[in-house]
């Protein structure tokens, strides 16, 4: 969320209208709000909560002053806010409820609250929601805070920094829950209450259940159910207790048939893995046999490429014998490259040289074209400053010369105004703003003078407008009766139409006809028709009267309107004073305003004897800079030359001297490269000699990549690992087959007998499967019936577990921390504010301080977990957060809320927090402290925040640049001015 623009108007402090533009803040990122000790500076803060909210923080609980006491009846109170979620921008305004004077008659009206939603949609606004209760829930779901979230993440208040730090645990809980939703771990209390009925409703039906599992393990175990004499004894009995020993019983006759089964299935096992051993020997020697002839036929093949790899293995060799003389045969390319390219760079210098005009080559005489270029080059960058200064010069000798004769004037002026001042005194009625324009100081005397006449004239007009307001009054009450007359003249003809109208209907009747009204043909009792109808023009002429009498009204209430605005305006000019006091009061300002006249004259001889003595120094400075200009010229001219400015000398030396400085390098560079590309063949050809390569070109055709040289290499290594590979394979397997000829060996024999053990081992795998089934059938159901007749016993463990549960959840003993499972919740959260808190505060503290969560037992019963001390790294010792001091305590508290911020933030739905305000505090901090709390804020403004600060910190105000300043006006209400001061 980031806010864009503030605007105020008659809220708090400030009644005329107040902007505030955020994004001018963008660039700095931390910007100070600022200003005299109750000239409004949290009020803007508060015009941010109470246009999101409808409410401010500091208003809380007491009377709403939200309107300011400086507005006049008829001013408004709107308070404006623009602010970016995501991609979309919005504007919400609100007005809260006040009294303004009515539009009509004396006395006032209340205005009941308002409120309307903006979005910026194509370049305009378009509106979404009116009214405070629909703007609220449409914010809830833009802004995605509440308003106690928005005070503890973005607007931190004045007074609200110590209150989390300092609170009680359940004063710190009910905070708390607010902010992270944690009221709903009220219900897992009901729930294991729930769970303690449903156990006791499980134990009704636990012995049911285990009587039906005896029944089936009973008809499982079938004849190992009776006894030994074949007597099923008491098979019929209902104890429970007794049917599981037989069961039991049973189970052991099951597991002795079970196990001699698994006995023989053992052994038809062993049987079928000799059988199978034999065979598989019998298949090991026949794949041997079978991978001696594969042996054979793969050493074929490799003897088969013995030359190709004899010829690759000497073109591996060549090669490797041509790669020693790669370097100098590239040495030689790169040298004879160098050379051309030298010789291509000294033809062109050459070439420039010659446009020049110059016909100097040696090296000598370059070296002295050069030198003689350096010395006029330093000579004309000496001139060249002259040149630039001849302007400035002659600037400065003109303004000099203005100034002399401007004092002149004003000279002139003086002596003529001390001259006419005595006429002037004497018309000061007559031209009152002449006689005022040789002093400042005589503005206000005739300000005064001024308004007092113009107040005079409005009193002599006002017993007439006052007439005038009487005679419109009196009109429009003669205007109002004419028009109510009307109007019931309307109204009685229409009633006496509408009474008409059955007569009219029934002239209409026929016998035997049906009504157009009821429908029948009979027509019993018809109305009379009335002796006077009204027709209607005699309502279209009484609407006509009524029309005009409405026109003359209209007029008339205008004329009043006009009148009564006329007389304010005028009595407003008047006020309550009479056109006797104001003519006195005229009277005594002419006494005052010819005083100041006299005392004006006397400082009209002071100032001209100032600019006497001004005019006297500025005709020396003018003497001096036409002297300093007449030098300037002479040295410019001396070093301009032939040509027609010094710049223009200065490039042509540089010129020359640089096609000068090129053609003597190019030289040297194409000789040396010659000396280099000799000395690299000459090398090459005593390498070649030595190497067994005929001619240059022979190594080159040598020459292999890298990659080819790889190639070859792994080819031959390859080949040759293969070979011998195969050829010890070969010699293992004719050593393990000695005496084995080659036919193949039969398999056939050993697969029979191999089939035929399988058959019985798997007859008595399904006849020991069967037996173990059932017994693992019987096991099962026995234990599902000890375990249901051992459920009596587990349900009352788990009821006592869940009544445990359930009193350790609220907090009751067995508890012993009291801390109920919504204060667990809640610990947590703390331990993870206190850590993000302590980020800050170690920094801020020097590493001194840090935060504990403490869980430790409140006294008198109070609920506990949500303890907070303060661990001093000095002592070793935690103490608690109240022995802090002011400074320390402010630390402390803006780190913790910062840290509950970060938390919070990420508790609700990742809402992004781009503008942070934090409201004084700073006071409290010596200057080394104060650094590291600035250093702690200008990190929250990473990654785009901005972040606003409210203080009076003199030491901030050096340190912040960017600054909104809330000044009180004399008259009392405050005015906002925001920009970029200056700090040096």
């Amino acid at each position: 969320m980031r806010l864009h623009r503030l605007e105020l108007e008659g809220f708090g402090p400030f009644r005329d209208r107040q902007v505030v533009d955020f994004d001018a803040y963008e660039r700095d990122g931390i910007f100070l709000i600022t200003g005299r000790t109750g000239a409004g500076k949290s009020s803007v803060l508060d015009g941010v909560c109470f246009a999101l909210y409808g409410s401010a923080p500091r208003y809380e609980g007491t009377e709403k002053r939200l309107r300011s006491d400086h507005c006049a009846p008829e001013d408004p109170t709107t308070v404006s806010v623009e602010f970016t979620v995501g991609d979309r921008r919005w504007k919400v305004t609100r007005s809260p409820e006040y009294r303004r004077r009515k539009r009509r008659g004396d006395g006032f009206t209340t205005l009941a609250p308002d409120a309307h939603l903006d979005e910026f949609v194509d370049g305009e606004w378009i509106g979404r929601q009116r009214g405070p209760r629909n703007v609220a829930l449409e914010l809830d779901e833009i802004v995605g805070l509440s308003q106690q979230q928005f005070l503890q993440v973005i607007l931190l208040a004045q007074n609200r920094f110590a209150e989390f730090l300092l609170a009680k645990n359940d004063e710190r809980q009910r905070l708390l829950r607010t902010l992270f939703g944690t009221k709903t771990y009220e219900g897992y209390q009901d729930a294991l209450e729930q769970r303690r009925k449903d156990g006791e409703r499980s134990l009704s039906t636990a012995l049911e259940s285990a009587g039906v599992l005896l029944d089936e393990a009973e008809r499982v175990a079938g004849d190992s159910w009776r006894d030994d004499d074949g007597d099923a004894g008491e098979a019929a009995t209902a104890d429970p207790a007794a049917r599981s020993e037989r069961a039991a019983r049973a189970q052991a006759r099951l597991d002795y048939r079970a196990d001699a089964l698994s006995r023989e299935r053992d052994a038809a096992d062993a049987a079928h893995r000799a059988a199978e051993a034999a065979h598989a020997a019998r298949r090991e020697l026949r794949e041997r046999h079978e991978a001696r002839a594969r042996s054979r036929q793969a050493l074929a093949q490799l003897d088969a490429r013995a030359e190709e790899i004899a010829r690759s293995r000497r073109r591996r060799d060549r090669a490797s014998a041509a790669e020693a003389l790669r370097a100098p045969l590239d040495a030689v390319d790169v040298a004879r490259n160098r050379a051309e390219s030298a010789a291509v760079a000294w033809r062109r210098a050459e070439d420039e040289w010659g446009r020049l005009g110059e016909s100097a080559s040696t090296d000598a005489d370059l070296a002295a074209v050069i030198e003689q270029c350096t010395g006029e080059i330093a000579v004309a960058e000496r001139a060249l400053d002259d040149e630039t200064t001849l302007a400035d010069l002659e600037q400065r000798l003109g303004a000099v010369r203005d100034r002399v004769g401007e004092i002149d004037g004003l000279l002139v002026g003086i002596d003529a105004g001390r001259a006419d001042l005595p006429v002037r005194l004497a018309q000061l009625d007559a031209d009152l703003s002449a006689a005022t324009e040789a002093a400042g100081a005589r503005d206000a005397l005739a300000e005064r003078r001024a308004a007092l006449a113009v107040r005079v004239d409005a009193a002599s007009t006002l017993d007439r407008l006052e007439a005038a307001l009487r005679d419109a009054e009196a009109e429009h009450v003669d205007a109002l009766a004419r028009l109510e007359a009307a109007a019931g003249t309307v109204r009685t003809l229409l009633r006496r139409r509408l009474d008409g109208h059955a007569g009219e209907l029934a002239s209409s009747l026929v016998p035997g006809e049906p009504c157009a009204v009821c429908g029948s043909r009979e027509h019993p009792a018809p109305a009379a028709v009335p002796d006077d109808p009204v027709g209607d023009d005699d309502i279209a002429e009484a609407e006509q009267r009524q029309t005009v009498a409405s026109d003359e009204e209209r007029r008339a209430a205008a004329a009043a309107s006009d009148a009564r605005a006329a007389v304010a305006e005028v009595r407003g000019v008047v006020g309550d004073a009479t056109i006797t006091s104001l003519t006195d009061d005229l009277a005594r300002a002419d006494v005052d305003l010819r005083r100041a006249l006299l005392d004006a004259d006397a400082q009209a001889a002071s100032e001209r004897d100032l600019l006497a003595a001004d005019v006297a120094a500025q005709r020396q400075e003018l003497a001096l800079l036409e002297q300093t200009l007449a030098q300037t010229r002479e040295r410019v001219a001396l070093a301009r030359g032939d040509h027609d400015s010094v710049a223009a000398r200065l490039a042509a030396a540089r010129t020359r001297r640089a096609a000068a400085e090129a053609l003597r390098t190019a030289s040297r560079e194409h000789a040396s490269c010659l000396t280099a590309e000799a000395a690299a063949q000459s090398d090459l050809s005593s390498r070649l000699a030595d190497s067994g390569f005929d001619t240059a070109d022979d190594a080159r055709a040598a020459l292999l990549s890298a990659a080819e040289r790889r190639q070859l290499d792994a080819e031959v290594t390859d080949y040759e690992v293969s070979l011998r590979s195969e050829r010890d394979r070969l010699r293992e397997l004719e050593l393990e087959l000695a005496g084995v000829g080659d036919d193949p060996v039969d398999v056939d024999e050993t697969a029979d007998v191999v089939a035929r053990a399988r058959e019985r081992w798997s007859a008595a795998v399904d006849a020991a499967a069967a037996a173990s089934q059932r017994r693992e059938r019987l096991a099962d159901l026995r234990a599902r019936a000890d375990q249901t007749l051992a459920a009596t016993g587990e349900l009352a463990r788990e009821q006592a577990v869940i009544a445990r549960l359930a009193n350790t959840v609220a907090g009751r003993a067995p508890n012993t921390h009291r801390m109920s499972l919504e204060s667990f919740v809640l610990a947590a959260e703390l331990e993870e504010i206190v850590e993000a808190a302590n980020l800050r505060l170690t920094d801020m503290s020097s590493g001194r301080y840090a935060l504990r969560h403490s869980d430790a037992i409140a006294a008198r019963g109070a609920a506990s977990g949500l303890g907070l001390t303060v661990l001093d790294a000095h002592t070793g010792h935690a103490r608690p957060a109240q022995s802090l001091s002011g400074g320390e305590t402010f630390l402390a508290s803006l780190a913790l809320a910062l840290g509950l911020a970060e938390v919070v933030t990420a508790r609700a739905g990742g809402v992004r927090l781009d503008t942070l305000f934090i409201d004084e505090g700073f006071g409290s901090l010596d200057a080394d402290t104060l650094d590291l709390a600035m250093r702690t804020l200008d990190e929250l403004r990473q990654g785009g925040r901005t972040v606003g600060l409210i203080s009076h910190v003199a030491a901030m105000k050096e340190q912040i640049p960017a600054q909104l300043v809330v000044e009180a006006t004399p008259e009392g209400p405050s005015t906002l001015r925001q920009g970029v001061v200056s700090i040096t």
